[in-house]
């Protein structure tokens, strides 16, 4: 339920402001787009979303430098960065989100189960976050994402 309440600010601010959307997840496999799809009417402001789960993927789909990957792993600021930018170069969003994340299991000491960042770009400026949600389990996890991805997209549509 959060997240449709989320999801309908999006479309709300985003319809105010004229602008689309595209989405570039990781760790959510997708949600984020089904969770703003799932709102009728959305297609006004819905352009795009990319998943893109797999080193290749992100590379192929959102530019995201190989060498970035091979340092700094997928769960990291420096890729979260890149896949926004990205979404938003392959598309004709005036903002993007992106989420690449540990949902769990499959943990290390160095990028917990829980670790999410979150990048959000729009044509002027692009901010990321760090979220600890912690050993919740995947689905909790992904749920959580889901919900800050919403909310930072509203969010920085409307402070654009």
């Amino acid at each position: 339920m959060i997240a449709e309440t989320r999801a309908r600010a999006l479309l709300d601010a985003a319809r105010a402001r004229g602008w689309k959307v595209a989405t570039a997840e990781s760790c959510t496999g997708g949600l984020v787009a089904g969770a703003i799809t799932d709102i009728p009417g959305s297609s006004d402001v819905f352009d795009r979303g990319f998943v893109t789960y797999s080193y290749p993927a992100k590379v192929a789909m959102l530019g995201v430098p190989q060498v970035m990957l091979t340092e700094h792993g997928a769960v990291s600021e420096p890729v979260a960065r890149a896949m926004a930018e990205g979404a938003l170069a392959a598309s004709d969003a005036d903002v993007a989100v992106a989420i690449t994340g540990v949902a769990g299991p499959g943990a290390s000491d160095a990028k917990p189960e829980g670790l999410v960042w979150f990048a959000i770009a729009t044509r002027d400026v692009v901010r990321t976050e760090r979220r600890e949600f912690g050993a919740l389990g995947r689905d909790r996890v992904r749920a959580r994402s889901v919900d800050v991805a919403l909310e930072l997209a509203t969010l920085a549509i409307i402070g654009g």
